[in-house]
């Protein structure tokens, strides 16, 4: 290969590089990093009587981060306008899952959750909750309680059921 070919192919490797740089960099203004895959825990809930699946990455209690094996992150309880995320405590149907207030595609819908605590009362048989208005329309009827321990959940939904 002569001094003058060689040139021309650093010069035209060059060129690529500039150009896909340049193309990589329109793409996107967020500087990223490269992509990797990893494992984490998937969890299920319903949100109006279909399944959908969600991360849990961050929680505002100690002991629930803990439990979790996930980070404790404080300033979450200071987050406002956080739609719900009902777990049943104690008694439940075969089958229950937590149940969410909103979900991708909802105008409400934002990764943090305050959670709410659904214990059903003395002498009610619990059935399957897969709706927040089911479960407002159960507590009105004095069916069950709901109680507010004052616990953001960082859970995004990765998932939308049908």
């Amino acid at each position: 290969m002569t001094h003058k070919t060689m040139l021309a192919a650093v010069a035209t490797i060059l060129v690529a590089v500039v150009a896909s740089a340049a193309y990589a960099a329109r793409g996107s203004s967020l500087l990223l990093g490269s992509v990797t895959h990893s494992q984490q825990s998937t969890f299920r809930g319903f949100y109006d009587g279909h399944r959908d699946s969600y991360l849990i990455t961050d929680v505002s209690s100690k002991s629930q981060a803990a439990l979790l094996h996930v980070n404790f992150a404080p300033v979450l309880a200071r987050a406002t306008a956080a739609p719900p995320q009902y777990f049943v405590r104690g008694r439940a149907a075969a089958g229950q899952l937590a149940v969410f207030g909103s979900e991708p595609g909802e105008a409400d819908y934002n990764p943090l959750w305050d959670e709410v605590f659904v214990t059903w009362k003395a002498g009610i048989k619990p059935v399957l909750l897969v709706r927040d208005d089911q479960i407002k329309a159960l507590a009105s009827k004095h069916e069950l309680t709901m109680s507010d321990p004052h616990i953001v959940l960082n859970a995004p939904i990765t998932t939308v059921g049908k």
